[in-house]
């Protein structure tokens, strides 16, 4: 065996490059060596016979992490189109020993540099490097985009008998060489000690198969592993590394995470585009041209088999015209746009994320190493039949249901342990209780939260109940604790409750800021809900609950009468309604006359002196909504604090709380008594406070529906007579009755009852 140069096969390559696997098949077709030698961590050398069962689908990638410390972790991605992958598989094929010699992950996770663990940071390819050799050489033979230059010399090569196979290598290596020679280390000083421990592993392929190996490693380190250096040179260069135990194993991968755009170094830009090239040898840019017609009719757009010959053809006379010996990804992407997408980038764009990178997510087998918590996770997947999948995809549940219940238990319980496979999204299916939508991906970085959250325990519940009791130990504020109550209910976690509510207590019984309180209220009434939807006892959270409520209707009357300024108002308000809220919540969770104390500290806040006008008009708003609170008497506090002793500013500020938020609007269309009282007091604001108020009243009335805003200026330009004009007076405005019809609105209550699923109203 002879590569044309004394001593081992060398087979420099671009990592994930199509060409290159096929030249290195090739090559080891030609040379038969006796043994193949891969850049790669040595700790993976016990897992390469994994890569020979059924059950392993590339893209793949060896993780590798500190024992201690999940989070320091590395990979070392491989698609089914990187030439180490087709050199592991020819030497497995041929019964052939095959191993990894690069730097080991024990001394790369060790090093400072390894802490961050990006991944590629173990592997330099030629985009991770300072110096980008790609570029140089592109730019040396008059080419100004590097990867149309790797397609020409490289990619679109091969499509006959090779005379050759070795020809290609040692000119890259000649070139590399010479780019050595200029750049020494290229700016990456860690290569020399990783080009070294190579070095080291050679000379132990050398005694024990002679010259008769081949090495398959980035075409930038050949000129080094070629280069005579002394055993005791690169000894010093390894001496002295620092070291920490690892443990290592085989994970999927993506395309996505392939492509250089998610910030892997040593990552291609089209890694669906070059599976495509490595697994259709005939006639690829018809079939790949093909596929991208399918992809656009699923989306509903006209392409017939005409629309597909007409691009090949536009394809092939670009490449022509350009000098290319045949199309690439850009000539076949511009005729994809001018043919078949009438010009329009969108669904070109759809065609690059779904085809040129690509969400395919490769496999393992079961035999592979993972912590006890992964192949706890890996049996609630196959069981609740959740697929594992890069492309994001909607997962509409409804809580009713057994197999929906237990799959929103697993995805709230991971989220527990920090692995967000799935993230909560708003639901088009409706707002119900018992209704979840989740948006689900996966991603490779995964693998490595579900290795740390393995310290908490070996399954998925066990682990999320004792991170939860540990966090509720630790914690140190009433609205993380509270956030913790809610997330334990949506997760299940009922052995966690009792700590958690511990915690609670003992928080709220020491903190004495209403506003905190005010905050934390909604989120346990939150917890209450689910824990009805979920069947979770929660008897002792209502409890807990109902006290801090209690607290609340105690303490909020002063606070909000303690010389509050606009800020501190704004805030208080927004509070107001959250507990106003949760009250409602909780009514039938505590003692029903929770809501009748909380309507009495809702008559304190409209009527006492010194609250300021926000927090006043907000609590008369919220009694009337509630049917606390007579219209006339609704008028005779909106008279007086529009009357003219009240300050312009707190009047404007009492019209915000009231009308402001939802359904202000349309009370002012229906209530022709309040909108008098509004439209006179507005009408008799002194000029040199009109611009003082004038952003308050924006802010309320720029709030509303444009056909509120439409309606209320209709209303407002016919209004015949005096203003603020008393109830009953005159004739209603065209389409409102002059009062309200009982009869009607009873109908109307029945079927918002249906709807809402409450119960019927006792003797019906």
């Amino acid at each position: 065996m002879s590569s044309g140069a004394a001593g081992p096969l060398l087979l420099g390559v671009r990592h994930h490059g199509p060409g290159s696997a096929r030249a290195v098949r090739a090559a080891l077709d030609h040379a038969q060596p006796r043994a193949v030698l891969i850049e790669g961590p040595p700790e993976g050398d016990a897992l390469l016979p994994l890569a020979a069962e059924p059950g392993m689908r590339p893209p793949v990638a060896l993780l590798a992490h500190a024992a201690d410390d999940p989070g320091r972790a590395a990979f070392w991605p491989l698609a089914g189109f990187s030439p180490e992958w087709a050199a592991i598989r020819w030497a497995q094929a041929r019964d052939v020993p095959v191993r990894f010699i690069d730097l080991p992950a024990a001394h790369t996770l060790a090093a400072p540099e390894g802490e961050a663990a990006a991944e590629g940071e173990a592997r330099a390819g030629a985009g991770a490097l300072p110096v980008d050799p790609l570029a140089v050489l592109a730019e040396t033979a008059g080419y100004e985009d590097p990867e149309q230059w790797w397609e020409d010399a490289v990619e679109h090569r091969g499509g006959g008998p090779v005379r050759d196979p070795l020809a290609a290598f040692r000119a890259l290596e000649e070139a590399m060489g010479a780019l050595r020679e200029a750049y020494g280390d290229g700016g990456r000083p860690r290569d020399l000690v990783r080009e070294a421990h190579m070095r080291q592993r050679m000379r132990a392929a050398r005694r024990e198969f002679g010259e008769e190996y081949a090495v398959v490693c980035g075409a930038w380190h050949v000129p080094a592993l070629r280069a005579r250096t002394t055993v005791a040179a690169d000894r010093a260069l390894l001496a002295g590394l620092p070291r920490t135990k690892v443990e290592t194993t085989w994970v999927p991968w993506t395309h996505r995470r392939l492509a250089r755009a998610g910030g892997y170094g040593a990552g291609v830009t089209s890694p669906g585009w070059y599976a495509h090239l490595f697994a259709s040898r005939d006639r690829p840019v018809e079939r790949w041209l093909t596929k991208v017609a399918g992809l656009l009719r699923e989306e509903g757009r006209q392409v017939s088999p005409s629309h597909v010959i007409e691009a090949v053809r536009l394809a092939e006379t670009l490449a022509a015209v350009r000098g290319r010996p045949v199309p690439g990804l850009g000539e076949t992407l511009e005729a994809v746009r001018a043919v078949m997408c009438d010009g329009s980038d969108v669904p070109l764009a759809l065609v690059g994320d779904r085809l040129v990178v690509g969400d395919v997510l490769g496999e393992v087998p079961d035999a592979a190493p993972a912590v006890p918590l992964q192949r706890d996770l890996s049996r609630r997947q196959r069981s609740l039949r959740l697929k594992a999948e890069a492309r994001e995809r909607e997962l509409e549940l409804d809580l009713r249901k057994d197999t929906d219940a237990a799959r929103s238990l697993l995805l709230h319980r991971l989220r527990m342990l920090g692995v967000d496979w799935g993230v909560p999204a708003a639901s088009r299916a409706g707002t119900g209780t018992f209704r979840e939508t989740w948006r689900l991906r996966w991603e490779p970085e995964l693998s490595v939260r579900v290795a740390e959250a393995g310290i908490w325990g070996t399954t998925v519940l066990g682990a999320a109940t004792a991170k939860a009791v540990a966090q509720a130990a630790a914690a140190g504020e009433l609205g993380e604790v509270t956030a913790l109550a809610e997330r334990c209910l949506a997760a299940g976690l009922a052995e966690a409750l009792p700590a958690v509510l511990r915690a609670l207590a003992d928080l709220a019984a020491l903190d004495t800021d209403v506003a905190r309180l005010a905050k934390a209220l909604p989120a346990l009434a939150r917890s209450l809900r689910y824990g009805d939807v979920r069947g979770t006892d929660s008897a002792a959270l209502g409890r807990v609950a109902a006290g801090l409520a209690e607290r609340i209707c105690v303490a909020l009357p002063p606070a909000c009468a303690a010389g509050l300024d606009a800020d501190g108002a704004a805030e208080l308000r927004g509070h107001l309604d959250g507990v106003h809220g949760a009250v409602a919540l909780l009514t039938g969770a505590a003692d029903d006359g929770l809501r009748d104390r909380w309507a009495s500290v809702l008559r304190k806040l409209a009527a006492r002196d010194g609250v300021p006008g926000l927090i006043r008009g907000r609590a008369v708003r919220l009694l009337l909504d509630e049917g606390r609170l007579p219209p006339e008497e609704t008028a005779r506090l909106m008279g007086l604090a529009l009357s003219p002793a009240a300050s312009p500013a707190d009047a404007a500020g009492w019209i915000e709380g009231f009308a402001g938020g939802s359904g202000g609007g349309t009370l002012l269309v229906h209530d022709e008594r309040l909108r008098g009282l509004v439209d006179g007091w507005l009408v008799s604001v002194p000029a040199t406070a009109f611009t003082d108020v004038l952003p308050l009243l924006r802010r309320t009335f720029g709030a509303y529906e444009p056909g509120v805003r439409r309606t209320l200026g209709e209303l407002a330009r016919r209004a015949p007579g005096p203003r603020a004009a008393p109830a009953g007076a005159g004739p209603a405005p065209e389409g409102f009755a002059p009062a309200l019809d009982p009869a009607r609105a009873a109908a109307a209550a029945e079927v918002a009852r249906l709807l809402l699923g409450a119960p019927a109203p006792a003797g019906r």
